[in-house]
């Protein structure tokens, strides 16, 4: 197809979470023969999660599922207290890739919970993050996802504090918020929003171009959270036609004039330069940016610990001086996408 213009949205795809877990990944498979163990999706992305299983990844959603010993990755979205303590209790090698902004709703759950508050969680139920996160402490925690499951709590009895799910539109968000304020008036909140950085300024970037495009195609897989988040705000931008696809092959065949695009934070930018190849611009490509991201989360704890022990241990055994940088040096540099692309040659 021809298109007359793309307007592309920054920042989109990889939030830096997902950065994260991926090259954390990526060093599991270098470092450990096949299998490596990983307990749920990594991220939510076809794509990603495909290419690490033809890496000899394995992923599963139980730990029992790991045989004793073997390497474990726990994924981005966070896991349950009992279930990180059985990965741990498995005698394998564990990295718990979970994205730090997750741990701080984690922290701020169990923090409240032991003060005796009663918390309203807004999140998606059944989601991986939602789940995680209740587990933390279930006996003081009830989800709600809408203005009536407000409306339908018992008294609490007690202070109440309101959290969220990282992932969330401004929409899912606003409503709950208000209608627990207004039943709740000594609602505790966290002095910041715990939605994610990186889903509120995809969001603000979507909704810099929705105005101008014909339609919107969302880049993303339909269990991202946050790209169902983004398809949604596309919608209620009044946007006429939004698409979210998985691959550019899903892309209907009959879209002209200015078409924007967007990825969700678990889509690599390889999906978006497969999207506007086919989409084929005849007047080019406007990037539309409302915000520079340069957040950086470096690689989990157990990584860096594991790799500075193989470096000492190569250099007693072969008798070499210990490497003068870290392995980790160059990885705030190196993009995932660029690891990804790495593992697939």
């Amino acid at each position: 197809m021809d298109v007359d213009r793309v307007l592309l949205a920054a920042p989109r795809g990889f939030c830096a979470g997902v950065e994260m877990a991926i090259k954390a990944l990526g060093w599991m498979v270098r470092v450990f023969e096949p299998p490596v163990y990983c307990y749920h999706e990594i991220v939510h992305n076809g794509l990603v999660v495909d290419r690490f299983r033809k890496l000899g990844v394995v992923f599963v959603d139980d730990v029992s599922e790991v045989p004793p010993g073997a390497p474990l990755m726990l994924s981005a979205h966070g896991s349950a207290p009992e279930v990180v303590e059985a990965a741990r209790a498995g005698g394998g090698f564990v990295v718990d890739a979970v994205c730090p902004l997750v741990t701080k709703v984690h922290h701020e759950v169990k923090v409240r919970a032991g003060k005796g508050f009663s918390i309203l969680y807004v999140g998606h139920e059944g989601h991986d993050e939602a789940v995680g996160t209740m587990a933390v402490a279930p006996e003081s925690i009830h989800l709600v996802e809408s203005e009536d499951a407000v409306a339908a709590l018992p008294d609490p009895g007690g202070p109440v504090a309101l959290l969220a799910q990282t992932t969330l539109s401004h929409q899912d968000w606003a409503g709950v918020l208000d209608a627990a304020r207004q039943r709740f008036p000594d609602l505790w909140m966290p002095g910041k929003s715990d939605l994610c950085f990186a889903t509120t300024n995809r969001q603000s970037a979507l909704t810099e171009i929705a105005g101008k495009a014909d339609a919107i195609v969302v880049i993303g897989s339909a269990n991202s959270s946050n790209t169902v988040a983004l398809e949604k705000e596309a919608r209620n931008a009044g946007c006429p036609r939004v698409y979210r696809v998985n691959r550019a092959d899903e892309l209907p065949d009959d879209l002209s004039g200015v078409v924007g695009v967007t990825a969700g934070a678990s889509a690599p930018e390889e999906l978006v330069r497969e999207v506007i190849a086919r989409l084929n611009p005849a007047h080019g490509v406007e990037e539309v940016a409302v915000t520079t991201e340069d957040e950086y989360f470096p690689p989990p704890r157990e990584l860096r610990e594991l790799l500075a022990a193989l470096d000492a241990v190569a250099s007693i055994t072969l008798g070499a001086p210990p490497p003068a940088r870290s392995a980790f040096a160059e990885d705030r540099q190196r993009a995932a996408s660029d690891v990804l692309d790495a593992l697939a040659r």
